[in-house]
């Protein structure tokens, strides 16, 4: 008898819509069970929070930032002071985080509420429009979970109202707008990287991508394992060799009218990852490797947002999809592969799988015309020990692409940070029987896994960005959740709307 799920939703955050809606405040009152009260450190507190500024201070509640105090009320919603700290030093990220703090504070509350603050006040620094986008994207992620269990079925929350004034409703409503399609797309990346690999399998992926992908008005292509063999991908079906699951690449395309750029980005789909013949060692690390496809969670995850936010450029997404097993069939020590541009690499450490599924998505991205390439991947634990959970690394050939993302970044809260795409490593990768392999030394194994990348762009501009230590979190913080993060998502939203093409070339 199976006694291993296979066939629940790997998507489960699509099973809910949250209202989310602009009101008045007495509409606000009459409806949410919880109400956010932005208050401002040393400063008198609105009057609808129903208490003043000693009052707040007697139960040690002075303003600073992330605060948060519950105030339980007879005649409706119960009232939260949420802390914004010294007035005019807010910016989206602050408000973004307060209001996931807000969510947080009160988490048996399915009808929630936050007053907007009026255009371009002194307390926030922020129009409508992007306020009303920060609180949505806060509330949303801080309430969105991946569960299978007993109750599954009951919603986290169910709706959002946004308390604006008349003359500000059609700005927040635009805000809200943009931030609820933001976090559904935050959303779906998340649960694709949290589904457990037994159910998200390759081919399930692509039964995922045709499904939203075709629903966000991308065309999808799938490319089975006879299509691979016939196209050369020698990297995706070696790493394939030795699982019982059979690969899938994944196209997808967004074509807006008269594109102003052409993008291309690839994903790592490992959809478990136990090292090949170089196996992992059974720790907790290893028991996360269903997220090491969180690269092609987040570029499918990222697409699917396109059309509603306006993008102008037009994004082509590569998602190359397996799992990474051992077994008789498996990719042996000292194997070599062709890859898709014809570069043969021999295999020193099965393990360092990624860089060869990603290696014939980058030489087919450079088939077609492209301003620039962007590759993510849960790459290197040598990435997780330089920065931590909370930034990506970034490396590149292009100056504009990498300041780009960084940009992005720095603008959404999932920030990356550049490393030296240091040449001179790259005689680390040099082999006796093959063209290069596919592993260097002990040292900087970031930058020769990006060296590695680089062979396979023919000089195109082009990023790579390693999210081995973002994609996992040991626990909640704000608006990120625990487990699988799926970040990356809102980092790739960002760089395509905000595309430009460099004019430099590549370095």
């Amino acid at each position: 008898m199976n006694t291993i799920a296979r066939d629940f939703d790997p998507i489960p955050s699509t099973r809910y819509q949250v209202r989310v809606a602009v009101v008045p405040l007495k509409q606000a009152a009459d409806e949410a069970d919880a109400l956010a009260v932005p208050v401002a450190a040393g400063v008198e507190p609105p009057e609808e929070l129903g208490t003043d500024l000693a009052g707040l201070e007697s139960a040690g509640f002075t303003g600073q930032r992330g605060q948060t105090l519950v105030l339980p009320r007879a005649d409706g919603p119960v009232r939260v002071a949420v802390g914004i700290g010294d007035r005019g030093e807010t910016d989206a990220t602050l408000v973004r985080d307060l209001a996931a703090e807000f969510a947080r504070a009160v988490p048996w509350h399915r009808k929630l509420a936050i007053e907007v603050a009026a255009g371009d006040s002194a307390d926030f620094g922020l129009t409508v429009a992007d306020f009303a986008q920060a609180v949505t994207e806060g509330v949303l992620l801080a309430r969105w979970r991946y569960f299978v269990g007993r109750d599954a079925e009951q919603p986290t929350l169910e709706s959002l109202l946004i308390v604006a004034s008349e003359e500000d409703t059609a700005a927040a409503e635009t805000g809200a707008e943009r931030g609820r399609v933001v976090a559904a797309a935050c959303s779906l990346g998340r649960d694709l990287a949290n589904c457990p690999a037994t159910t998200l399998s390759a081919v399930r992926m692509a039964e995922v991508a045709v499904e939203v992908g075709t629903a966000a008005g991308l065309e999808v292509e799938i490319f089975d394992k006879d299509q691979l063999i016939a196209m050369g991908c020698g990297g995706l079906l070696g790493v394939n060799r030795g699982s019982v699951e059979p690969p899938r690449m994944i196209r997808l395309r967004y074509q807006p009218a008269d594109p102003t750029g052409r993008i291309a980005l690839i994903g790592k789909g490992i959809m478990y990852d136990s090292g090949g013949i170089s196996l992992k060692p059974s720790d907790e690390s290893h028991a996360q490797m269903k997220n090491d496809m969180t690269g092609a969670a987040t570029v499918l995850a990222s697409m699917t947002a396109l059309r509603d936010l306006g993008c102008t450029a037009a994004v082509t997404g590569y998602l190359m999809c397996t799992d990474n097993m051992p077994s008789g069939s498996a990719m042996k020590l000292g194997d070599v592969l062709t890859m898709r541009n014809g570069t043969t690499v021999e295999v020193l450490n099965t393990d360092a799988e990624g860089r060869l599924v990603m290696a014939d998505a980058l030489a087919l991205a450079t088939e077609e015309p492209v301003d620039a390439i962007v590759d993510i991947a849960t790459l290197t634990g040598a990435c997780l020990r330089t920065f931590g959970v909370e930034i990506a690394g970034v490396m590149g050939n292009n100056p504009a692409v990498v300041e780009q993302l960084r940009r992005a970044g720095d603008s959404v809260d999932e920030p990356v940070w550049e490393l030296p795409l240091h040449r001179s490593y790259r005689s680390q990768l040099e082999s006796t029987i093959a063209d290069m392999t596919n592993m260097g030394g002990i040292n900087a194994g970031s930058i020769t896994a990006a060296l590695f990348l680089e062979e396979f762009v023919d000089g195109k501009p082009w990023a790579h960005v390693d999210i081995a230590g973002t994609a996992q979190l040991p626990a909640p913080r704000t608006w990120r959740n625990k487990g699988a993060t799926g970040f990356g998502t809102k980092l790739l939203i960002e760089f395509a709307l905000e595309f430009a093409r460099p004019t430099d070339g590549a370095a």
